[in-house]
């Protein structure tokens, strides 16, 4: 005959009880046991082993369906997820405490949900967590001899590791962000350029202090509404104002042609790419992740693209800003130049502009969202809408007083200025997908501002758009000069 238990164990099924309980009780129950029953003590169990096995006996009362409801519930609301930022907190909460705060309807979804999927609250953590696991087996392939293998597992340490919670970092500390994107760059340098094994450890060990700094920089009592206010503001400031000026230009010197008309496809082009942001917005947040590597491909070709095309605009508009040049233009060819393919030169140009930039804004607007204070992020926001919408009225009123031989000459700076950032932005983008090997400049300013990085790649683009330039304009002013003679 089978003894019984004296008192009987308790059912972690029942819901009553468990919604008392946390993970934390039951850990300690494990750790120590409990006086005056059968449960004895397991202190000999590693660590691990017992958190682990006081979560698995604390999803017992929770049905599958109820932690599939909470996961829609966490997902779609970044207030939840800034109440519960990381493990200490999720293994010291009960369903009780809980239902106090948020209501009963949603925290037994919450709580079946975490309780089942406990990473889900590490989800920023665990990416740096798992560039430093890439970036020490980086180090051991090298030190082995195997420079590929250490080559692709620094290069993951940047895009699965470290790319995650870029924006983020860039909205609270864009001089880090910078910090870690030149020393990771280094490194794999330095990994192509075979260096002493040592010099290698250093350079991994110099990453590691700045991922230290990163997760004090991330960590949710960083975050405020001042700071999240601020992080929109001067990243749809900074991300707006290269296709704001793109998309101004384009305006402004059609209304100058006394072309309204033609003002419509670049209307339909920067609309267009912010509906297609919103598209990716819905797709990178419902259906998939938008990989580290796919975002920097986007930005690296897109800035590309847009910079081949302002080289070739910057030369035109600055032929045409030469004496009677413009003139001949407006009367031989404007008035012929209505053709599709016209159209679609201005409806491309000004998408490609806008959408690029829309993109990498979405991406730093996502990941702010799930560390909450939602409205100021939607304040800053808006207040930098403001601030672009005043720049481009002003730019407006400013080319419509400017004779038009000086609005060309202008314009055709400006564009040319935007042509060498967007190259040097492209190329910098593309070796961070690791498209493009990095040679680092010692001593080199970065002016992330103005496309300009410490590699000897982005230099060499950028020096080469500005040869382009230079000799496009020399030629320009000499076959004016011959015109005119």
């Amino acid at each position: 005959m089978a003894r019984q238990l004296d008192p009987p164990p308790i059912a972690f099924a029942d819901r009553s009880r468990a919604r008392e309980r946390s993970p934390f009780a039951l850990y300690q129950v494990i750790n120590q046991g409990l006086e005056g029953t059968a449960m004895q003590s397991f202190a000999q169990l590693p660590d691990a082993d017992k958190w682990a096995l006081a979560y698995q006996a604390s999803r017992f009362a929770f049905p599958d369906a109820l932690a599939r409801q909470g996961k829609d519930l966490w997902d779609s609301d970044p207030a939840l997820r800034a109440r519960i930022p990381d493990l200490n907190a999720l293994s010291s909460l009960s369903e009780a405490e809980l239902a106090k705060e948020i209501g009963e309807d949603k925290a037994g979804p919450i709580i079946a949900y975490l309780r089942a999927h406990p990473d889900a609250v590490t989800a920023k953590g665990s990416t740096l967590a798992l560039a430093r696991q890439r970036l020490s087996e980086s180090l051991a392939a090298y030190r082995a001899g195997n420079r590929d293998e250490a080559k692709r597992l620094a290069l993951a340490a940047y895009l699965d590791g470290f790319e995650p919670v870029e924006p983020m970092l860039g909205a609270r500390d864009a001089a880090l962000l910078a910090e870690v994107e030149r020393q990771m760059g280094e490194l794999r340098a330095g990994i192509a350029a075979n260096r002493a094994p040592d010099e290698i450890a250093a350079q991994v060990s110099t990453v590691d202090s700045l991922f230290d700094r990163a997760e004090a920089a991330l960590a949710p009592d960083q975050a405020s509404d001042a700071s999240a206010f601020l992080g929109a503001f001067t990243i749809l400031l900074r991300e707006g104002l290269e296709a704001l000026l793109i998309v101004v230009a384009m305006l402004a010197f059609l209304n100058k042609a006394d072309r309204p008309e033609l003002t419509r496809p670049v209307h339909y082009g920067w609309t267009s790419a912010l509906a297609a942001g919103a598209l990716t917005w819905f797709v990178a947040t419902s259906l998939i992740t938008v990989s580290g590597a796919s975002r920097e491909l986007t930005e690296g070709f897109g800035s590309l693209l847009a910079a081949a095309v302002l080289l070739f605009v910057g030369i035109w508009m600055h032929g045409k800003a030469q004496a009677g040049q413009w003139q001949r233009y407006i009367r031989d060819k404007l008035h012929s130049a209505v053709t599709g393919d016209s159209r679609w030169f201005l409806f491309s140009l000004a998408f490609i502009a806008v959408y690029r930039e829309v993109f990498e804004t979405i991406l730093f607007f996502t990941a702010m969202a799930a560390e909450g204070s939602v409205a100021s992020l939607v304040a800053g926001g808006l207040a930098g809408v403001v601030v672009l919408a005043a720049i481009a009225i002003a730019m407006l009123r400013f080319s419509r007083r400017l004779p038009i031989g000086k609005f060309f000459a202008y314009s055709s700076a400006l564009v040319a200025v935007l042509a060498v950032v967007l190259a040097g932005k492209g190329v910098a983008a593309l070796q961070e997908a690791g498209m493009i090997s990095i040679h680092p400049l010692v001593d080199w300013p970065r002016l992330s501002i103005l496309g300009v990085f410490p590699t000897l790649q982005g230099v060499a683009i950028q020096f080469l758009t500005l040869v382009v330039l230079i000799a496009g304009f020399m030629w320009n002013r000499r076959s004016a000069q011959t015109a005119t003679a």
